[in-house]
């Protein structure tokens, strides 16, 4: 096949692994792993192999829109979208504040340049307020971490390639990945005698079956489990005494807290016999190397908060942290959330963390009647229409906003309820990085230039964010910045003396700096690189924070002073088309990056214990009147995210079917791929139904980034299987954080009546029939 081969990334999980992409005349023909990442070596999913389905679909937009008083769209000039945008946020602002415009998104999978450039529009109109996924799945985690580690952006790593015992709760690592290279690793530690792994969830996952020991907890029971198996560990004297003394602080409150649990009681009701717990925890106490990898089946389940602290209980108490084989903390070149510690939302009182707002307050932000509400909303790479909870009322809540603006590269189910879209380039048509970097001890940093040629009448988000910020004056003209760009034409030191000398003088613009930098710096970098340009700041940042872990990373002498040293990092990162180190540790080094002033990571969390001591092992069952409890979300081997549209790229699974254990459908009174409807308290579906024997009895699942409208054949937009938000409510969620239990939604199932199943089927086979003739 003729063509030329380009190195780039992987956007469809938040690993990035290095890809070279072989491009034909304008479009991807095929993918293949990059051999040359120093992350991922080559390492190829099956997923990735489908991204030509992402660059090439018939969906994708290619001028700006305005919505009329009819719900339809009109085509309009990009000059004119940007001005008539700039005047209705300037008259919102002026009006209200900037406090009442919120940004949704900045940035999607492995789509995160555009993200520096849209919080930093954000901030100069006078906002702090995001929403995002990291904010629906994280966040309680994220507040665990500034408690146990003095700061919100410590952030836990896997070293699992040198463990001898991976414990995994509530992730499918063979199908979601989420470390590196997971299925080599995931193969070798099966093949390996001398290595074992235990795995925690309700269903016997692909992973689950490779497991020596698998803990088919009851779905929601997960905190009595742990709990459970923590107890176990105390009692038996299974922890790391040496460890705990030298390296933490409020163990004796903790154990308490632990002898009290009533481990028995708490096993059944996690539906675990305690015979396996005591074999889990003769295992934990036989490894010389645990690491423990959690995913959101904890994260967004019943006491979503509560696991991440105690997850975090057992490594620390096991001593399975900062040495080779466990787990770690990790370096940042740019944190991807930011340290918010008892910050509030004045407009719901739901509390900040990671200077991050959770999606399941965004309706009650927009509609109520606080002052300070949310009037208008720039919503960037993300679909909340379709990936918040309780759809009906984000729905209303885009509808009744003065101002909703979506930037993307199709028409969304949330672009077609905005008051404007404008068209964004592609990943691949554009410059991109990747910011989710969690490695340790070496960290890895991947910029990507364009493969391809911008689809005509597309954007890439800088270019639509210096026009915004021009047409609004946030921004200097050409000519303001003509002086600094010269000055980076030059070199760097001259450069950075300029730029502090601009800021001085031009305070105003310190806050899009971003944009500063990519029309002065960013023209000087290799490859057409200029989104990049915000990195820079970054790296003198990592280099000042972490100054030999950069120098081994990069191979810079001892004697390289601590500017210089960040500008050598800077243009390694922009140089190198297959990624490249950032630092590189030693395991002693660890606690350095541990942000008490002690260094000493804090064990008693404030109101855990007590949330511990009221958990109730009759509050584990399913209620009456929905008995059947549903994973909403799941990953399968065909579906990624809410950015690929197109229905053709999966090879198996069209309909986002609903996985049920063959007992329960025949209960029911169904037949393996008929479509039955499911039911939760605020919404219900019409699914196909697949028999699927690796789920417990009264569990369901549905996966997520299905739910999507597409073109058929005709034209006529159909959605390609369920809308899974449809059935969630947003109450359901975690105290704190504010996470919705997405793993645990109450339903129950009927038979479908036969004009539902009619039109079901026929839409099914009109969007699929589409699909097949474009392939």
């Amino acid at each position: 096949m003729t063509g030329t081969w380009h190195k780039t990334a992987c956007n469809l999980c938040y690993v990035n692994c290095g890809i070279e992409v072989l491009v034909n005349e304008g479009h991807v023909a095929k993918v293949r792993g990059d051999r040359s990442s120093p992350k991922s070596q080559g390492y190829l999913c099956n997923k990735a192999a489908r991204i030509p389905y992402y660059t090439h679909h018939k969906d994708r937009l290619t001028t700006p829109l305005r919505r009329r008083a009819d719900g339809g769209f009109d085509a309009i000039e990009w000059d004119v979208a940007i001005a008539e945008i700039a005047e209705r946020v300037r008259t919102l602002v002026d009006r209200h504040g900037g406090k009442s415009m919120a940004l949704y998104g900045g940035g999607g999978q492995g789509n995160h340049a555009g993200g520096a450039y849209a919080n930093a529009f954000l901030r100069a109109l006078g906002s702090r307020n995001v929403f995002n996924a990291l904010s629906q799945e994280k966040t309680g985690d994220f507040w665990i971490n500034g408690h146990m580690f003095g700061s919100q952006t410590c952030h836990t790593a896997e070293d699992v390639h040198h463990c001898d015992l991976l414990f995994v709760i509530g992730a499918n690592p063979w199908i979601a990945h989420g470390f590196p290279n997971a299925r080599d690793h995931l193969n070798q530690i099966r093949k390996d005698p001398a290595r074992k792994l235990i795995v925690i969830d309700p269903r016997r996952s692909e992973t689950a079956g490779m497991a020596d020991l698998h803990l088919a907890v009851r779905p929601g029971a997960d905190a009595f489990l742990l709990g459970a198996l923590l107890a176990t560990l105390v009692r038996s004297d299974a922890i790391d005494h040496d460890f705990i003394s030298e390296h933490t602080v409020g163990f004796d409150e903790v154990k308490q807290a632990l002898l009290e649990i009533p481990a028995e009681e708490w096993a059944a009701a996690a539906e675990i016999s305690i015979a396996d717990i005591e074999r889990c925890a003769a295992m934990i106490a036989a490894a010389k190397a645990m690491v423990v990898r959690v995913e959101l089946g904890i994260q967004q389940g019943v006491n979503s908060t509560l696991n991440s602290y105690l997850e975090k209980l057992l490594i620390m108490l096991t001593g399975s942290f900062g040495r080779k084989g466990t787990n770690q903390l990790h370096t940042w070149l740019q944190p991807l959330w930011g340290n918010s510690p008892g910050q509030k939302f004045s407009p719901t009182g739901d509390e900040v963390i990671a200077g991050l707002l959770s999606p399941n307050i965004f309706p009650d932000a927009v509609l109520g009647d606080h002052p300070d509400r949310l009037r208008g909303v720039w919503i960037d790479s993300s679909n909340p229409a379709n990936t918040a909870s309780n759809t009906k009322a984000v729905e209303h809540a885009l509808r009744s906003l003065e101002l909703c603006v979506v930037v993307d590269v199709a028409l969304t189910e949330t672009a077609r309820l905005a008051h404007y879209v404008l068209p964004a380039s592609s990943q691949y048509e554009k410059t991109e990085f990747t910011l989710f970097n969690f490695e340790f001890p070496t960290n890895y940093f991947h910029v990507r230039a364009g493969v391809l040629p911008p689809l005509e009448g597309t954007l890439p988000e800088p270019e639509i964010y210096t026009r915004l910020a021009r047409a609004l004056g946030l921004l200097p003209g050409d000519n303001v910045l003509a002086p600094l760009r010269e000055a980076a034409r030059r070199s760097r030191p001259e450069f950075a003396a300029a730029f502090r000398a601009f800021i001085g003088e031009n305070p105003s613009a310190a806050v899009v700096t971003p944009l500063v930098l990519y029309h002065t710096l960013g023209q000087t970098l290799p490859d057409g690189t200029a989104a990049a340009a915000p990195m820079w700041n970054a790296a003198l940042l990592c280099a000042k924070r972490s100054p030999q872990a950069v120098r081994r990373a990069i191979g810079a002498s001892d004697d390289i002073p601590d500017q210089a040293l960040g500008d050598a990092l800077f243009d390694a990162i922009v140089a190198a088309r297959q990624g490249t180190a950032i630092t590189h540790h030693e395991y002693s080094e660890v606690w350095s990056l541990i942000s008490h002033p002690d260094r000493k990571v804090r064990l008693a969390v404030p109101g855990m214990l007590e949330w511990l001591a009221r958990l109730d092992p009759e509050t584990a069952g399913a209620p009456k009147e929905f008995p059947f409890m549903l994973a909403a979300g799941q990953r399968r081997m065909f579906n990624a995210n809410q950015i690929f549209r197109d229905p053709a790229w999966r090879r198996d699974d069209p309909d986002g079917a609903l996985l049920i254990n063959s007992a329960d459908l025949g209960e029911l009174g169904a037949r393996d791929g008929e479509w039955i409807a499911i039911e939760s308290a605020v919404g219900r579906l019409i699914v196909r139904c697949k028999i699927d024997n690796s789920m417990r009895n009264g569990q369901l699942a549905l996966p997520h980034g299905y739910g999507q409208s597409y073109p058929a054949a005709d034209g006529e937009r159909l959605t390609n299987g369920p809308r899974i938000n449809l059935l969630t409510e947003s109450g359901n969620r975690d105290p704190i954080a504010g996470t919705p239990y997405h793993k645990h939604v109450a339903v129950r199932l009927s038979l479908a009546p036969a004009h539902e199943v009619a039109a079901c089927q026929m839409q099914s086979e009109r969007i699929h029939a589409s699909a097949a003739a474009e392939r």
